[in-house]
């Protein structure tokens, strides 16, 4: 007898989209049963190797046919253990429900049953989710990395990579990770897809949107700081927005995130070892080559090494209007990170001169913050503005002054221009820019 399609398994399949639909549904009565049924078929998943695609649908009916023998269930229960099924073999395991919910930015799994979502900016324990073992969370691991392109196992414990819709995933297991297997997973933020986004969110004003437009546009060198989880490649994702479509661009990033609208734009991505030890490409590898690809524009996602060297570099010999990210809490942190990262070329160059290449390579710091209430802000626009007893000075443009906490735990503040023309004003004028003066008066 001819073995049942997918579509011909259950007359009802209910999707389970997301955590609150489970608790609509109220599917299983005898929740004691549900948890028997799912340890039954991640166990019998575990220890089998799963066969190729056109043999899944045979494959998922016969483990529907082990796992329900001798079960008395409804059709809608039955549907439910469908889609768990269907969840471990085609998709991302107990966390799928978490990964299709879009109130969702930021998913932590611990241990078996320690799984974290951040929701608006605030981290709580999903007691919906959670895995059988160790062991199911690696496989889920693998699962998730393998069609990427990327392992994880004991000679290669971690792993980092992007998600087709953008989210990124790390992953650590033992020997490195002591507790056990620890998969985080940061989703891209369809929320902030454009500036109009973080105006409405009230990440900035309209005059600092209008200011950091014309200075993608004029081609200003932008630095984008910031703290972990602060918002810093989903800005530059939303400045990127505003280079000209006739621009061939060459963004560079450790794992791709970057989602550029424009035509002409060439994505490279570092490359780990193999299991040699060989084959390895860095982000100062890929700056330096991206040099002789004759780019309008060169976007880092973010420097943390020696390639901030070369970074200088290309800003200071022409190749004007680049971004980057980095790591830090205010902006003199950053130009201060960015010095200490060049000086880790250990080449023979004085302190002065690394100052001198970063202020002249330098024009705009954007530092961004995510406040104890959850909510992302830009919270100063400074221009390097020269030197000064050979220490780098940043003059702030627009700032956010946080004045309190509400009962409600909102940070309350407000924006702020300083009024006054930048210096950088003289380059975006010179680039027919002079229709923004009016945010300094």
């Amino acid at each position: 007898m001819a073995t049942k399609s997918l579509t011909e398994a259950f007359e009802v399949k209910p999707k389970i989209t997301s955590t609150s639909d489970v608790k609509d549904y109220e599917i299983f009565n005898d929740k004691s049963l549900l948890e028997e049924l799912r340890v039954k078929i991640v166990q019998n998943l575990i220890e089998e190797n799963i066969p190729s695609d056109e043999l899944l649908d045979d494959y998922i009916n016969n483990e529907i046919d082990k796992t329900l023998t001798g079960y008395d269930l409804s059709t809608l229960e039955r549907g439910h253990i469908f889609n768990l099924i269907q969840n471990e073999i085609m998709g991302y395991g107990p966390i799928t429900p978490l990964l299709e919910d879009t109130a969702i930015t930021e998913i932590m799994v611990n241990a078996p049953n320690e799984v974290y979502v951040e929701i608006d900016g605030k981290i709580s324990k999903d007691e919906t989710v959670s895995f059988i073992n160790d062991k199911h969370i690696i496989r889920t691991i693998q699962r998730i990395v393998q069609p990427l392109g990327r392992t994880i196992d004991a000679a290669n414990p971690m792993v980092d990579a992007r998600l087709r819709d953008g989210s990124r995933l790390n992953a650590i297991i033992p020997p490195l990770s002591l507790k056990g297997p620890v998969l985080t997973i940061r989703k891209f933020n369809k929320k902030l897809e454009s500036i109009e986004d973080f105006l409405r969110l009230g990440s900035l004003t309209v005059n600092m949107a209008r200011f950091l437009e014309a200075s993608v546009e004029a081609k200003l060198n932008i630095v984008i700081s910031g703290g972990t989880g602060s918002g810093k490649t989903t800005l530059l994702n939303v400045l990127s927005g505003f280079l000209g479509e006739d621009e061939r661009i060459i963004t560079i990033e450790d794992a791709a995130e970057l989602k550029l609208h424009q035509k002409h734009v060439i994505s490279l991505e570092t490359r780990r070892t193999n299991y040699e030890g060989e084959g390895e490409v860095t982000i100062r590898d890929l700056v330096r080559n991206s040099l002789r690809m004759r780019p309008d524009r060169i976007i880092v996602g973010e420097v943390r090494g020696k390639e901030a060297f070369d970074m200088m570099q290309a800003m200071n010999t022409g190749h004007e209007g680049s971004i980057t990210t980095l790591h830090a809490n205010n902006p003199v942190d950053s130009i201060n990170r960015l010095e200490t990262m060049i000086l880790m070329n250990e080449m023979e160059i004085p302190v002065s001169a690394v100052r001198g290449y970063i202020e002249n390579a330098i024009d705009l710091v954007v530092q961004i913050d995510r406040l104890s209430d959850g909510k992302r802000k830009i919270t100063s626009i400074s221009e390097v503005s020269g030197m000064k007893d050979g220490n780098i000075i940043l003059k702030e443009i627009f700032s956010f002054k946080q004045k309190g906490v509400s009962n409600d735990g909102s940070v309350m503040g407000e924006f702020g221009v300083y009024k006054r023309i930048p210096l950088v004003f003289e380059k975006l004028e010179r680039k027919g820019f002079g229709n923004i003066k009016d945010i300094f008066k």
